[in-house]
This record gives C-alpha cells, sequence and structure tokens, in this order.
C-alpha cells in the first residue's frame, strides 16, 4: 500500500461516474458509472470496438474523458504510480534490444526521480517481481526471445516491480496457447492474496465466467457488471453482441468477431 495515498478500508480502489469519451464524431464510451474494491478480479467483455481499450487508457490517465469522473483511492488517475496499464502484445516492437530486467526495472520509474539510477533496493524489487511471475532465470534474456506467455509475465513482473494495486491487462490471453493461459490465470488468483485488484479485457466469456469474480458486459455504454450468471444471460448477450455469439460444445459462449485486430482505433485528441 502506498503511504501517500489515503485509503480507507471500505473506499472504493477505483470509482467512476458518468464516464463518456467521445472524438472523431462518434461515441467510444458513453454515461459509465461503476466502482471496484481492493482484490477484485475483473474480466471487462464486448465485441470489437465496444470502448475497452479506451475505459483502460482512460483509468491510466492517458486519455481525458470528455464527460465523468474517474478517481483513484478518491483522486484523479494521473500520476497515480499505483495503477498499470499492460498493453496489448502486438502494440511492442519486440526487436527493440533490452533485457526482461531492464523492462521489469522501468516500473522502478516513479520512484527513482527524474535522472535518478537504480539503487540495490530497486533491483531488489524486480528479482522478487520476476521470481513472482516464474521468470528469475530469464532475468538477462532479450525481450524478443520470450514466448507470449513469458511476454505477459514480464508485464506483470513490471508492474508489481511499480509496487501497483490496480493492473490493467489488454487481451493478455490472445494468442496464447492453453498452458500459458491457465498459467497466467493461475497468476491473477496470486495478484488476488497480494489484494492487487486486476481489470482484464478478454474475448473469452467461458475464462471470464470460470475465473473472475464480476464481469463487465461493455458496448460503448455499461450493459451489465456483475457475477456471471447475472451478466452472461441470453438477453444482456443480444443486446451486446447481436449474433456475433458461436455455441461450443452446446455450453461454451465464444466470440466470434472478426471486423478488426484490436480493441478499437484510439485517436483521442
Amino acid at each position: 500500500m502506498y503511504p501517500h495515498i489515503p485509503h480507507q478500508p471500505d473506499q472504493p480502489i477505483l470509482d467512476i461516474q458518468r464516464l463518456s469519451v467521445r472524438y472523431e464524431g462518434r461515441g467510444a464510451l458513453e454515461n459509465i458509472s461503476f466502482h471496484l474494491h481492493a482484490g477484485e478480479r475483473v474480466a471487462v467483455v464486448g465485441p470489437n470496438g465496444a470502448g475497452k481499450s479506451t475505459l483502460f487508457k482512460v483509468v491510466a490517465g492517458v486519455l481525458t474523458p470528455t464527460d465523468g469522473e474517474v478517481r483513484v483511492y478518491g483522486s484523479g488517475p494521473g500520476g497515480h504510480v499505483c495503477i498499470a496499464y499492460l498493453p496489448q502484445r502486438s502494440n511492442v516492437d519486440w526487436r527493440f534490444p533490452v533485457s526482461v530486467a531492464d523492462v521489469v526495472m522501468m516500473g522502478r520509474i516513479a520512484k527513482l526521480g527524474w535522472l535518478g539510477w537504480p539503487k540495490k533496493r530497486d533491483w531488489d524489487f524486480v528479482h522478487t517481481a520476476l521470481e513472482t511471475v516464474g521468470m528469475a532465470n530469464l532475468s538477462k534474456r532479450q525481450i524478443g526471445q520470450l514466448s507470449g506467455g513469458q511476454q505477459q509475465r514480464m508485464f506483470i513482473a513490471r508492474a508489481l516491480a511499480q509496487e501497483a494495486e490496480l493492473m490493467l491487462m489488454d487481451e493478455p490471453l490472445t494468442g496464447l496457447d492453453t498452458p500459458s493461459q491457465e498459467g497466467l490465470l493461475a497468476l491473477l488468483g496470486d495478484l488476488q492474496q497480494r489484494r492487487v485488484t486486476v481489470m482484464v479485457a478478454t474475448h473469452d466469456l467461458e475464462q471470464a465466467a470460470r475465473y473472475f469474480d464480476r464481469i463487465l458486459l461493455l458496448n460503448h455504454s455499461l450493459i451489465a457488471f456483475g457475477s456471471a450468471s447475472d451478466v452472461l444471460k441470453p438477453e444482456t448477450l443480444l443486446q451486446a453482441y447481436g449474433g456475433k455469439l458461436s455455441m461450443v460444445n452446446g455450453k461454451t459462449m465464444a466470440v466470434t468477431d472478426t471486423c478488426c485486430e484490436g480493441d478499437e482505433h484510439d485517436r483521442a485528441h
């Protein structure tokens, strides 16, 4: 916990009220309100272009909302080092010549100060974070040599080194094989034990129902937010997805939307 941020036991870590984001003549998010408490695992689901990435970027302080408020422990998100945004892997240049440990050290930048140099305590944070995600033996490896699952674990290690209390993960499971997905989902359970709040954008509704405490169903507006049994109802899914759902094994629902790569094209000005 951060001593410089006032924490109240019953205070939401994230409180969003009447949030709207508009750009390029269209509404990306419209009148969204919800709040999260420490240690929750929340899956953010919805079709491509629904506003999932936009929501994450607003919470992270990267985008400014057109209307509404975003509060992290009662204050605005800008400059909050307790927030970590983990981007989609497709948005990273994996050819850049940098080691795993160096990327994880980037999570300590806010602690180092302007032109500060890492101290032993900072490297201890890095090594502990890598041990937590099972990558201590890969600290010197170049990031371009990592598998997809290892890349995501590295991002989580960076967030741990940052001492983040709220992690925003933008489609971390996309493109991973089943063992890598299961390993990453198990790691999310470990984060919950540390009272880290996690929001994960995903297209897999079955995983959302199985591994997360609550589900936020989004399609520009907030369609539903709550437990899987409350959210994943035929009427709410039809409202969010229309006909873009398929049934697997007669039970599991999987999104079949291939209109575009990524969540949506964010060009806020």
